[in-house]
Parts: C-alpha cells; sequence; structure tokens
C-alpha cells in the first residue's frame, strides 16, 4: 500500500511538471488591453516570445508581470509600435519540446503497470502460496504441513459401505509400486455423492490419514474468477504440487460449480467455467499408472455434472454417502460427545431415536449447542433439558 502511494504521488508529481505552465506566475491580460497599455507610455521593457507578449517592470500592476497571447496571425503593427514608444525589447527564441516530457510520462505508466502486475498475478511459477499477482495462478488450496491429517476412517461413524469402497484406495497409496509392477491402476478420480454433511470431506480427510499422504483440498468455487484463465491455471499448479508430493490425496468439494455441463455457459466454450472443467479434465488424463495421486470430489447434484467427468479413467467410481440410521446415529453421537461432560452419557441413545433425518453434521451442531447452552447458565456438565411446568421456567 505504501509502495503504490509512492508511486501514484511520483506520477502526479511528474504530470504537474510535464502539464506546468510557464506563465503560472503572470496575469494574463486581453491583447487590445496590452496595446493600449504600450500606447498609453507607462511600457518600458517587454519580452517577446512565440505566441506571447509580457510586460516587465510594470509597477503599476504591483510588480506582477502582465502577458498577453500575440493573436495566431500575428500582428504586423507590434514592433513598429514597441519602437514608437521607445520600448525595449528582449525577444526568446522558440523552446522546442523535450523528448523526456512525452517519454518521462509513459514510463511512470509502464512502471505501474509492471508493479501491479507483480503484485496481483506475481510469478506464475512461483509455487504455492506466492502473495501478490502471483497468488492467483498459484492457487488457493490447502498446503500439506509437516503435521499431515490425522483423521482416519475411526472418526468417520455411519458410512461402513462408503467406508470399505474408499479404503481399498489406502493400499495404493501405501504401496504404489506393488500394484504398478502387476501394471494395475486403481482409479484415481472418486466422486462422494450425498446430502450436505453426510460427511464426504470427512471420508476425503481419513483416506489420506489412514494412508498417512499429503492432503490437498479445494473448492470448486475457488477457481473461477473474472479472468478466463485464471481458473485453469490454478488446477495446474495444484496437480503439480500433488505430482511432486505423491503419494498425495486431492479434494475437490462443490464439484458441480465448474463440472456442469458444457455448452451451457453465457461464454459459450470461451467462459471460465468451462476452461477450467477442460483443464480438470485434461490433468485427469494426464495421470499415470505410476502416479500416486488419488483425486476425490464431491457434490450433492450429479445430474448436472458433464458426462466427459463420469467416463472410465476419470470420475468413474461413485461412493454414495446416505443419511445415518439409527444405530449410525448412535455411533455419529458418541464420536462428537467423546470430549463433551455429559452427565448421562446413555442419553445419546434417545438422542438418537428422537432425531431421524439429521446428518452428521446436524448431530454435531445439536452436541454444540447443548455445551453453548451448559457454559450460558455456568454449568459444569451438559445435562438433559427438563420440560417447563410453571411460567417461571427459563427464568435466570
Amino acid at each position: 500500500m505504501v509502495q503504490a502511494l509512492i508511486w501514484a504521488a511520483l506520477f502526479g508529481a511528474m504530470m504537474l511538471w510535464v502539464l506546468a505552465d510557464p506563465g503560472a506566475g503572470e496575469q494574463s491580460i486581453p491583447y487590445s488591453d496590452m496595446k493600449d497599455r504600450i500606447r498609453g507610455g507607462g511600457v518600458s521593457q517587454v519580452l517577446l516570445e512565440e505566441h506571447t507578449i509580457s510586460i516587465i517592470g510594470d509597477a503599476s500592476n504591483g510588480g506582477t508581470p502582465l502577458r498577453a497571447v500575440i493573436p495566431a496571425q500575428g500582428d504586423p503593427g507590434l514592433l513598429p509600435l514597441l519602437e514608437a514608444q521607445g520600448v525595449q525589447v528582449t525577444a526568446r527564441p522558440p523552446q522546442g519540446v523535450s523528448v523526456l516530457s512525452y517519454i518521462l510520462p509513459w514510463i511512470l505508466i509502464l512502471g505501474l503497470y509492471l508493479w501491479f502486475q507483480r503484485r496481483l498475478f506475481g510469478q506464475i511459477g512461483g509455487g504455492m502460496g506466492a502473495p501478490g499477482l502471483g497468488g492467483i495462478f498459484s492457487g488457493r488450496f490447502s498446503k500439506p504441513s509437516e503435521n499431515r491429517s490425522r483423521t482416519t476412517f475411526d472418526d468417520v461413524a455411519g458410512q461402513d459401505q462408503a467406508k470399505r469402497e474408499v479404503a481399498e484406495l489406502v493400499e495404493f497409496l501405501r504401496e504404489p509400486d506393488r500394484f504398478s509392477r502387476v501394471g494395475a491402476e486403481v482409479p484415481h478420480g472418486v466422486l462422494l455423492v450425498g446430502p450436505p454433511g453426510t460427511g464426504k470431506t470427512l471420508l476425503a480427510k481419513a483416506l489420506a490419514g489412514e494412508a498417512d499422504v499429503p492432503f490437498f483440498s479445494t473448492s470448486g468455487s475457488e477457481f473461477i474468477e473474472v479472468f478466463v484463465g485464471v481458473g485453469a491455471g490454478r488446477v495446474r499448479k495444484m496437480f503439480e504440487a500433488a505430482r511432486k508430493a505423491a503419494p498425495a490425496v486431492i479434494f475437490i468439494d462443490e464439484l458441480d460449480s465448474i463440472g456442469r455441463t458444457r455448452g451451457t455457459g453465457l461464454g459459450g466454450g470461451h467462459d471460465e467455467r468451462e476452461q477450467t472443467l477442460n483443464q480438470i479434465l485434461a490433468e485427469l488424463d494426464g495421470f499415470e499408472g505410476k502416479e500416486a495421486v488419488v483425486v476425490l470430489a464431491a457434490t450433492n447434484r450429479p445430474d448436472v455434472l458433464d458426462p466427459a467427468l463420469l467416463r472410465p479413467g476419470r470420475f468413474d467410481r461413485h461412493v454414495t454417502l446416505n443419511l445415518p440410521d439409527l444405530p449410525a446415529r448412535r455411533a455419529i453421537l458418541g464420536i462428537h460427545a467423546r470430549n463433551l461432560p455429559l452427565s448421562s452419557p446413555e442419553d445419546l441413545a434417545a438422542i438418537a431415536e428422537g432425531t431421524p433425518g439429521f446428518s452428521g453434521a446436524d448431530l454435531k451442531n445439536l452436541l454444540n449447542e447443548a455445551a453453548i447452552n451448559a457454559a450460558r447458565r455456568r454449568g459444569g456438565n451438559i445435562t438433559e433439558a427438563t420440560p417447563c411446568r410453571n411460567t417461571t421456567c427459563g427464568r435466570g
């Protein structure tokens, strides 16, 4: 921000210097008034320039020089009038326009443009998290830390079938060479389908945690920008980072935001969303058997996805996550209540029975609201709510 202000100040000062009026300290008067003053005999010295005449040393105006513009067609009688009145004439040759005055503003504009370009896009090949003009193409996706995801399948309850289907990929990530030696290719693209809150993101993290590999996560909306091509650049950066860190897991949430059927956008085949989708398709095709990178994507709307995303070799394996049934709800409540001070843990069974249609996220939020209520009443434990039996219920 400070650098931008400095550049703006320099540019403004230079423009003022270039556009400055050399006669800014003089008072302009009509040319006819100038000639009347000369005829009156009160003028002793004038300065003639290419298009102006200035009175020098005129005390009648408080010492302020007077200047008038000579008519474009010239005045043949001006010099005879000055000679007749005995006025001392000083002439100044025409001043050529400085080349620097033309070039310098453009240099400053170019400098500002390059500075903003570096600020916004930066070095396109600068790697993950590059600031400035460079963070756009570097991609906004989570960078794996040394403390890799320790979420495991034990943290996922109520989705036994989905866990079994995803667990097959763990061995591939742990020992990719064992599969490549016999020419086997484990599906690189797995599509997690299910209602919101059923644990799609959690299952992807559990896969990375079980295999103990880097986990790259992002959302489909992170790729969409105003500038066409930015999203495709982000996709390339994310897949390049995952290949370098292989074996690794890439997770794209809300795939339907960029994976909708092509040809329906306002820009035909050239809008940003479709360019990003094309790049994802190309990256999925670019995987080789030896590259131990698994791509998981989640969506609530598989019906709107482009058929090219679902063909064999891309997201050809579909894992469905459903709303939990009674035993699954009880197991989910048990996981989220592990670190909560419940006064009666056996109440979780009753809660599970009374929450049909709740997703895993709904159940987690239910326990969190109970903890908030316990803190609000300054209680040490989370207790079952008692029904109101009089008008004083809820006071205090």
